[in-house]
């Protein structure tokens, strides 16, 4: 495993600046790249922005990575030691965005991408060197959420899972590894799920979407911020563990999922959830609630450092 000193951020929205972010409070050079119009005004913006919202620790190492804007691929990748691609969301277009960067980076460099939902055997179909491309994928916003979850597809090296989850060490993030892809992942598929509940309840007319969340933020949410749903339920069973909770709640939990909801998200639903919930958080603009949450999560993620 090389020295990783210089990254290259391919795609700098919302998850690439997090990203870029956090590289360069950790004293890593960045080289960013993306086509959009205004990308690098909007990235050395967002990045200012996000500074002063970096936990504490993260700040006062007090070195701070170079940051360079090339709206070149090939230009940016020049030099880098890893990469972390965070573009569009699509098949097609993310198998050749994959090729190009493998195309012009050494074959010893790792390419991790943040996709949410893509397989890495899809994404290194194209490459000449498909060993060292991996699943990096955070949870946003990537300079706060320590999550990275981590997989390899049919080609990938167990040494590039190695060395892009040192990296992330470095970083202070915590990985966990996909033994088999799935679409989704993981911590998304968890998402997706609860997501549909809400909006079963919600259609169903229940609650309305502010008591749907306050429902998750004043009740397991608090939970969920030190254990997953796995442990919860062991520890509602008791001194038994988990066999304790199926002797308690196995037919409870049989009639739950029998009634979970199925809806689609087509345009109407679509539609009609958008009002429900622009109409119960009217007057919060976006931007605020954003500062609020990166604020209230640097307390939450202090607070569990402390306890460790």
């Amino acid at each position: 495993m090389k020295q990783i000193e210089k990254v290259t951020v391919v795609g700098t929205g919302i998850i690439g600046a997090s990203w870029t972010c956090l590289f360069l409070a950790h004293g890593i050079d960045v080289a960013a790249t993306d086509i959009r119009e205004g990308a690098e005004g909007e990235l050395n913006a967002a990045v200012e922005r996000l500074w002063s919202t970096l936990p504490d620790a993260v700040q006062a190492k007090g070195r701070r990575g170079k940051l360079c804007f090339s709206s070149d691929l090939e230009t940016a990748c020049v030099g880098t030691h890893f990469v972390q691609e965070n573009a569009i969301e699509r098949v097609d277009a993310k198998i050749d965005l994959m090729r190009r960067i493998d195309a012009a980076t050494p074959a010893d460099v790792v390419i991790a991408s943040s996709s949410s939902a893509i397989s890495v055997s899809d994404m290194q179909s194209a490459c000449v060197n498909p060993e060292r491309i991996v699943l990096g994928h955070p949870f946003n916003p990537p300079h706060l959420v320590p999550l990275v979850e981590l997989s390899g597809g049919e080609r990938t090296a167990e040494i590039a899972l190695a060395s892009a989850e040192a990296l992330y060490a470095r970083l202070g993030k915590v990985t966990i590894r996909l033994r088999k892809e799935v679409y989704g992942h993981v911590a998304n598929r968890l998402q997706a799920a609860i997501f549909r509940e809400a909006i079963h309840l919600l259609e169903s007319g229940v609650a309305s979407a502010e008591d749907i969340d306050r429902a998750v933020t004043e009740g397991p949410g608090a939970r969920w911020a030190l254990m997953g749903p796995l442990q919860t339920y062991r520890l509602a069973g008791g001194d038994k563990g988990m066999a304790g909770f199926w002797d308690m709640f196995a037919p409870m939990q049989e009639k739950l999922w029998a009634e979970l909801g199925t809806p689609r998200p087509d345009a109407g639903l679509q539609e009609r959830v958008t009002a429900a919930v622009e109409q119960s958080y009217a007057g919060r603009p976006v931007h605020a609630i954003v500062e609020e949450r990166d604020r209230r999560l640097r307390q939450i993620l202090a607070v569990k450092a402390g306890a460790v």
